[in-house]
């Protein structure tokens, strides 16, 4: 049988993606693992991979569609099947796919209803339900401008978040979306900060001799990615979310590092960073942030992230306080380094600090356990000598 290409689900409470350009054309022999299409989604433009080796068919979703998550965009059949070979099937309404920009979702059983009571056009009726009407007014929507797919052409929370968002002229998709996501974080998750100046004159020495021992081009946020991980591992509180009314802990550490891009903001994640060495994390951190700002990010790259780092230090920021990733428990945003007094054994002493605010949802997390881990986190950053390059 052949391998479906799907739609996936890169994150949580995605609905759609939006097919952007097959990078292989229908016919071609694909590698499993091999980029064939790139999708947007809620956060970032990304390459999906071939899942199976063989022969790209059977393409039902053009460029600028917006399929719902799970539908079968393209088959792959293996070499020597049925079908492998012959005439590429078309992409369009006869081999069921869209008209590019269209909206790849069930046809809609009837048009919006509308009426007017006086017959004359002065009242407009839409039936709609409920949430589709508050989704509608936080995307800028008119509801009665929707085609609905519910019960007598009623409008449903998937036909508006199927439906295209009008766009500010300048302003790109990816910046729409981080607009919308950040949004909902400030609006539904109850934010407390906490905030924590660390004397890094350890940190400083330890970034100059890992550099010098690996050879490699380490930076501050590598080593603040190498102690956040360690002091996860200590506080798992930490290191959850909050989902459907309970706190869900993750089964790895992995951390999510924000990147500014032209169009917006993206995270992409390294996983499982409390098992990479230093030299390895920043190889991965140097991978993703040039793919990041070269919009090649792959689905796993933006995957799975527990924790995230916003670093604007090298702005010659001295401190801010961040929007937590949802469905992230927490965020640490990190200023700069600077010299500055501080009383050492009582006296006056200059001396590099960095300032550190821990923005935390306070459904998943209270003061207490995010005064802990930040507590932990900045001796681990004045003390870090221990933890092996």
């Amino acid at each position: 049988m052949p391998t479906d290409v799907i739609m996936p689900a890169l994150e949580m409470a995605q609905e759609t993606g939006k097919v952007l350009k097959w990078l292989k054309a229908p016919g071609h022999a694909v590698r499993k693992g091999e980029p064939i299409v790139e999708i947007e989604t809620d956060k970032v433009t990304v390459e999906i991979e071939a899942p199976a080796s063989g022969v790209l068919r059977d393409v039902t979703a053009r460029a600028g569609d917006v399929v719902p998550v799970g539908k079968t965009i393209a088959l792959i059949f293996a070499p020597g099947e049925a079908g492998a070979a012959g005439p590429a099937a078309p992409v369009g309404p006869a081999a069921g796919g869209v008209p590019t920009g269209a909206v790849a979702s069930p046809p809609p059983a009837a048009p919006a209803v509308k009426a007017s009571p006086a017959g004359d056009g002065t009242a407009r009726l839409t039936a709609a339900s409920p949430k589709a009407r508050r989704l509608a007014a936080e995307r800028g929507l008119d509801v009665s401008a929707l085609r609905g797919s519910g019960p007598g052409g009623a409008v449903l929370a998937g036909d508006v978040v199927a439906a295209k968002v009008p766009v500010a002229e300048g302003v790109g998709t990816v910046w729409r979306i981080m607009a919308e996501r950040l949004t909902a974080s400030w609006t539904t998750a109850p934010h407390f900060y906490l905030v924590r100046e660390v004397n890094v004159s350890r940190l400083v020495s330890w970034r100059e001799r890992a550099s010098k021992h690996t050879g490699a081009r380490i930076t501050y946020t590598d080593l603040l990615v190498k102690l956040v991980a360690a002091t996860l591992s200590q506080h798992p509180g930490v290191n959850a979310s909050w989902q459907d009314g309970a706190i869900v802990r993750n089964a790895d550490i992995n951390i999510g590092l924000a990147v500014a891009i032209d169009d917006g903001l993206v995270v992409p994640v390294l996983h499982r960073a409390d098992t990479l060495r230093l030299v390895d994390i920043a190889a991965r951190r140097e991978d993703v942030v040039s793919r990041a700002q070269a919009g090649k990010l792959r689905a796993a790259d933006i995957q799975g992230g527990g924790f995230t780092i916003s670093n604007l230090g090298m702005y010659g920021v001295d401190a801010f306080t961040a929007i937590v990733n949802p469905p992230q428990a927490a965020i640490l945003a990190v200023g700069r380094i600077a010299d500055r007094v501080v009383a050492v054994n009582g006296q006056p002493v200059v001396q590099p600090t960095m300032m550190l605010t821990l923005s935390c949802d306070h459904r998943a997390l209270d003061g207490a356990r995010g005064a802990q881990f930040l507590g932990a986190l900045a001796e681990l950053i004045e003390e870090p000598l221990a933890l092996l390059v």
